[in-house]
């Protein structure tokens, strides 16, 4: 996938390349800017496989992906201008070349095709080029608020409050405060201080307990090495629980076959959790008691509708608490809520997953996504009948390494006996 992707951006970068060259544009014929374009282009790709394929510090391999990001996007978009312009000129070719003249004449009894003439315009720039340079400028708008999500949004971490009624719930658990982070993905973290900040956030909510709903790497347990001692500071009276995400099985380094190495890796991730205190739910329960009341807490490995793995065991989870007051379940992927959950007696599914696609609106009485259009639950508390389930949009970040609008969340519930 990453040759293809390389092979991919050079074509994009040809197309571009030679279509700048046929404006009247002085400087893209200038044999500096051939050096600069393709000594750029290259150099990021190469940056690209050496981050991707060797153990390079976090910061570098940020740099590279901020880098890639934000130039494939503006590329992107400059591509599809062209495209345009090129299949508008490719109608009017085709439209001339059936018009162009079949004359007869009083003394010519044979018809004769004209070639079609090539687009000259009488005054100014041709259309042609009008859109080329219009691209440049519509392609180069992604670079400020691209760019303001990686500055201002990726560690701009906000409390989000939410009260979760339940009916059932015992009266020694009224009022108490739960938080839950999810999406950690510490791979793509390049500011050490800045993650402790947001730990720090959250502890001062003091919570009661604190879960933790799946992708704490992007692929493989060694990334947790830098902020092992950040997560570790995560602590509650009645302890913090956490399960595993589509990114923590090393599907998108290993492959998706079984190898010694992968498992190794994953028992090293599992290892990461137990030394930072986490109470890892692997297809099973905890009773949590205060005084004389008690409730259950369920958690299950990664089940996702679609390309995403099905490895929870839900019945397994849940084995053992049938008689529980109230039962939370931990499950990374919010569509195993609609696919499974709600046929079992499971009062409340916390999830993350979604990342809220890191772009959109999100305020208290409105938000919006491009995430909607794949997840029928993408963000925040949904009810269905007595039954609900919490999204968060998570507290890192993947790909493009920052957020517009869909802000990193800790989010902290309120239990409510009602």
């Amino acid at each position: 996938m990453l040759v293809f992707n390389a092979i991919l951006l050079l074509v994009f970068d040809f197309y571009i390349f030679f279509a700048l060259r046929a404006t009247k544009i002085k400087l893209v014929r200038t044999r500096w800017f051939t050096l600069a374009w393709w000594g750029y282009s290259i150099g990021l790709l190469i940056s690209l496989v050496v981050s991707v394929r060797f153990d390079v510090p976090l910061s570098y391999r940020s740099i590279v992906l901020v880098a890639f990001f934000i130039t494939a996007t503006c590329k992107f978009i400059f591509i599809l201008i062209l495209l345009i312009d090129d299949l508008r000129r490719g109608g009017v070719w085709i439209m001339r070349l059936f018009r162009s003249g079949i004359k007869v004449g009083s003394d010519q009894e044979t018809p004769t095709l004209e070639a079609p003439l090539p687009e000259k315009p009488k005054n100014g720039i041709s259309r042609s080029e009008f859109l080329t340079k219009s691209g440049l400028v519509v392609a180069s708008l992604p670079l400020f608020p691209l760019s303001w999500g990686i500055v201002s949004g990726a560690y701009d971490y906000r409390i989000r409050r939410q009260k979760l009624v339940l009916p059932n719930l015992p009266k020694a658990f009224h009022g108490m405060k739960l938080a839950q982070i999810s999406d950690v993905h510490s791979g793509s973290f390049y500011n050490h201080k800045a993650v402790l900040g947001g730990i720090e956030m959250l502890l001062g909510e003091k919570p009661d307990m604190i879960f933790f709903t799946g992708d704490l790497v992007n692929n493989v347990a060694s990334e947790m090495r830098d902020y092992q001692d950040v997560f570790s500071k995560l602590k509650a009276d009645l302890g913090v629980f956490s399960t595993l995400g589509n990114h923590d099985y090393g599907d998108y380094y290993y492959g998706k076959e079984d190898s010694p190495a992968k498992r190794k890796n994953l028992q090293n991730l599992i290892e990461t959790h137990k030394i930072m205190g986490w109470d890892l739910l692997m297809d099973e329960n905890r009773s949590i008691k205060v005084g004389n009341d008690e409730i259950a807490v369920a958690g299950v490995q990664n089940w996702g509708t679609g390309r995403f793995p099905k490895k929870g065991d839900l019945t397994k989870a849940l084995t053992g608490i049938e008689d529980a007051a109230v039962k939370l379940l931990l499950s990374h992927d919010p569509s195993h809520w609609r696919a499974q959950v709600l046929d079992t007696d499971v009062d409340v599914m916390f999830a993350g997953h979604t990342h809220g696609m890191q772009f959109g609106v999100r305020g208290e009485h409105f938000q919006w996504s491009p995430a909607k259009f794949i997840y029928k639950e993408w963000a925040g508390l949904y009810k269905e009948e007595n039954k609900q389930l919490y999204v968060n949009t998570g507290y890192g970040f993947l790909g493009y390494p920052g957020r517009v609008g869909i802000l990193p969340e800790i989010t902290i519930f309120e239990l409510v006996n009602g």
